[in-house]
């Protein structure tokens, strides 16, 4: 008896889950959609609509006339149930950013860092989380949870391995959590960059897709028939550490002839120096601009930043010919000052070196996110966790 019990209180779960999720990914929607949607019963959506309504999960959002009836009510998340807060720990700063539920936000900060030591990053995540909800007036007892993405393989979402940055089994989850009540969550930034863009960005609609993140470092998130790939330990998307070019430049992770030693923003900065090139700013980022800027003056420029769109259009080739996706979304920071300049040329450097077929099938897009959308991409994690209970926010104490 005990076991029917159980066995029906998940099967409501599951189809709460199912409803919410719906209604968040592809609302506004009528009752009579989300029964069509789900394959649930008219009578089951009405209960199930009904207990979310009652419970603050759902409200309605207008109406729409129906054919030879009365127009029917649409429902939406409501989105201020709850909260959630994103982190991007990145290897210049860290950013935290406060949402409602439909990702609006309402609160961020950033801390510049020399080096991203965990104990710094923890500092500033938490220091981050304090002052995003004491300037947004959000009750702290109404944050969801806190995602925080970093650089690096995450294992059981807690532990973080980041050769690139000298973190050997750090306990992340657990070093931010004495400091906080609120519920911790930590994945890959680029597999959240992912996320953000395949429920929000210029992923949506896609089931095979790729979204490369090019910053200081470089990532990639596999999306297969809609789903993440992760690999066996999580570590699958090491796109930065392909290697491109046999006996190569030595990258950061100590091997030789990785793309993240041509392409990731460290490394073109590097290679400029390297070939007599002068910067005047310190900050990477506004050198990575200062480098674009030089391209029509300055011959050294020009060719390293050709090089670079040539090593970048191979590395996209190989996962074109490897992975076969409907589109690849190029993005991170420097990503994006790339593709906003030579997303043409890269496209038809991409078409040379992959195969004609699959190339054929795939389009290149930019992120539409934006820069900051590795922290939005974060703030996901709690609310994937709500949809997938139902709306059920579990206890604190």
């Amino acid at each position: 008896m005990d076991v029917r019990r159980t066995t029906v209180r998940d099967m409501r779960r599951s189809n709460r889950s199912a409803l919410l999720t719906t209604i968040y990914r592809d609302g506004p929607l009528s009752r009579h959609e989300l029964g069509h949607r789900t394959s649930l019963s008219a009578a089951s959506v009405s209960n199930l609509v009904s207990e979310l309504i009652a419970e603050g999960v759902v409200e309605e959002a207008g109406s729409v006339d129906s054919e030879g009836g009365r127009p029917r009510i649409l429902l939406r998340v409501s989105p201020t149930f709850r909260y959630v807060v994103g982190a991007e720990v990145g290897e210049t700063r860290v950013r935290v950013e406060l949402f409602d539920l439909a990702m609006k936000v309402l609160a961020s900060v950033d801390y510049p860092i020399d080096a991203p030591q965990p104990s710094v990053v923890v500092k500033h995540v938490l220091e981050g989380l304090a002052a995003v909800v004491a300037s947004s007036g959000v009750r702290s007892e109404l944050i969801l949870g806190l995602g925080v993405a970093v650089a690096g393989v995450v294992e059981g979402n807690a532990v973080v391995d980041a050769q690139t940055l000298g973190w050997d089994a750090v306990p992340l989850r657990q070093m931010l959590a004495e400091g906080t009540e609120v519920p911790i969550q930590v994945d890959n930034g680029a597999n959240m960059l992912g996320q953000a863009e395949m429920w929000f960005g210029a992923g949506r609609g896609a089931t095979d897709a790729v979204v490369a993140l090019i910053g200081s470092g470089v990532g990639a998130a596999l999306v297969a028939d809609g789903s993440s790939y992760r690999g066996t330990r999580s570590s699958a998307g090491e796109w930065g550490h392909m290697t491109i070019a046999y006996g190569g430049r030595r990258c950061r992770c100590g091997a030789f002839g990785c793309l993240e030693a041509y392409v990731g923003a460290e490394a073109v900065l590097e290679r400029y120096r390297e070939a007599g090139g002068a910067l005047a700013a310190t900050d990477e980022e506004a050198a990575f601009v200062e480098l674009l800027d030089a391209v029509g003056t300055s011959e050294v420029a020009a060719t390293i930043v050709d090089d670079t769109i040539g090593y970048l259009a191979a590395g996209v080739a190989n996962l074109v010919n490897l992975v076969n996706p409907e589109r690849i979304v190029l993005g991170g920071w420097a990503g994006l000052l790339l593709g906003e300049r030579y997303l043409p040329r890269l496209r038809e450097a991409v078409g040379e070196h992959a195969l004609r077929q699959p190339y054929a099938q795939v389009s290149i897009e930019l992120c539409k996110l934006g820069r900051d959308a590795v922290a939005l991409g974060a703030a996901t994690l709690p609310l994937l966790q709500l949809l997938r209970d139902g709306g059920v926010v579990p206890s604190r104490s």
